[in-house]
């Protein structure tokens, strides 16, 4: 098995092997992951055994940390149905070999959820765990089950009959100028962010994916009240977002849209996912925000997040180690200090800064350090590379 970069020369085969793959997404279509190519330098890797494609791994690369890929809901491999469990534990040994080779300290490895496979494809899961992947993130997101919906609260259909009432009308529009007004305006409101993306990226993006990408919108006469861009999978609707004013809030003008679009997609799809609640890298859940969602009946789904060192991940020899060391050197120096043996302190004090050096030039310093993963399981993925 042999691994080989992704360059634009094999986007065709990139593209037709996604769309072939039973857990591949449009999103992973090079059309959609090279929109925003500028922002992420892009180490996309591709699997063969001989000639024969044999799996995908949409990554980019930042400093010495691959992410699997941070342009990205989430990642990981892209498999067909020859793709066994044997075979993906290779993937795994030719990847750290890869890591190794071109000195990448770590992988942030985003798996993606069940719900979004065409068929059964954790096989990424277990080749984590036997290659002592550390999960340092779980994120939760909210999920409706369409073939066995969990009964809507009396509140929702409270609002939704509100809505009714003040005859809002819910449509599809293309207006993503008015759509990123109103989705800003809300963030800046609540959460002082803007949306990833702006108005002319949406529509250059509806453009290429007109089937999977669509807005939705609830309107009073004229006035726009609440939107919500929907990513259209095989079996899955996903809120990429959800914006509502003051005054849709009162009226209920999102529980209507949000009802329109569940019964609208109940007969071809399997689940309607609502996205994530929570913050602070999964440790601190919106109760509101996830009570709203489990309004309409959605239940949890976990997106599981992963940290594989290049060396093949955190194992308990490897902390043991770390502590043993980091104990010794601690009670080295307070016998130091006790005594006011400047000089013997000074030395030991090189020694160590030496012995950092030296590991970190053999790409071992993860060894040594290991507890460096408790240390930034609280930052974000994308500030891992500050972390350090």
């Amino acid at each position: 098995m042999k691994i080989q970069k992704y360059k634009k020369e094999t986007s065709l085969q990139w593209n037709e092997f996604n769309k072939s793959s039973k857990n591949g997404l449009f999103m992973f279509d090079r059309n959609y992951m090279d929109y925003h190519s500028n922002r992420f330098k892009d180490n996309s890797l591709m699997f063969y055994d001989d000639d024969k494609l044999l799996a995908l791994l949409p990554c980019n690369i930042n400093k010495n940390v691959l992410y699997s890929h941070q342009g990205l809901t989430f990642g990981g491999f892209i498999t067909n149905d020859s793709m066994k469990q044997s075979t993906m534990l290779e993937c795994f040994s030719v990847l750290k070999d890869y890591m190794r080779k071109h000195s990448i300290d770590r992988f942030i490895y985003k798996s993606i959820p069940y719900i979004y496979h065409k068929k059964p494809s954790q096989e990424d899961v277990y080749a984590l765990f036997i290659n002592d992947a550390y999960l340092f993130r779980v994120d939760c997101s909210t999920t409706i089950d369409l073939q066995n919906i969990c009964k809507m609260q009396k509140g929702r259909k409270a609002q939704i009959s509100k809505a009714k009432r003040e005859l809002v009308q819910i449509e599809k529009s293309l207006d993503y100028e008015n759509f990123v007004k109103l989705l800003n305006d809300v963030l800046l409101n609540r959460h002082n962010v803007k949306a990833v993306h702006n108005a002319e990226e949406l529509a250059l993006l509806h453009s290429r994916f007109p089937q999977n990408i669509q807005l939705f919108v609830a309107k009073q006469g004229e006035k726009l009240l609440a939107a919500t861009l929907l990513f259209i999978y095989e079996n899955v609707v996903h809120t990429q977002y959800l914006a509502v004013n003051d005054k849709g809030r009162e009226i209920g003008a999102l529980d209507l849209l949000i009802k329109t679009l569940i019964d609208k997609f109940s007969g071809d799809k399997k689940y309607f996912d609502f996205g994530i609640s929570n913050e602070n890298n999964g440790r601190f859940l919106n109760q509101g925000l996830i009570a709203q969602k489990e309004g309409f009946g959605g239940r949890s789904v976990a997106h599981q997040f992963f940290m594989l060192n290049g060396g093949g991940g955190v194992t308990p020899l490897s902390f043991a180690f770390s502590y043993i060391f980091i104990l010794q050197k601690v009670r080295i120096f307070l016998h130091f200090i006790k005594n006011h043996n400047t000089t013997l302190l000074s030395i030991n004090l090189i020694h160590t800064i030496f012995c950092c050096i030296a590991l970190k030039k053999l790409r071992m310093l993860h060894i040594i350090f290991p507890y460096h993963a408790l240390l930034t399981r609280r930052c974000h993925d994308s500030r891992f590379s500050r972390c350090a």
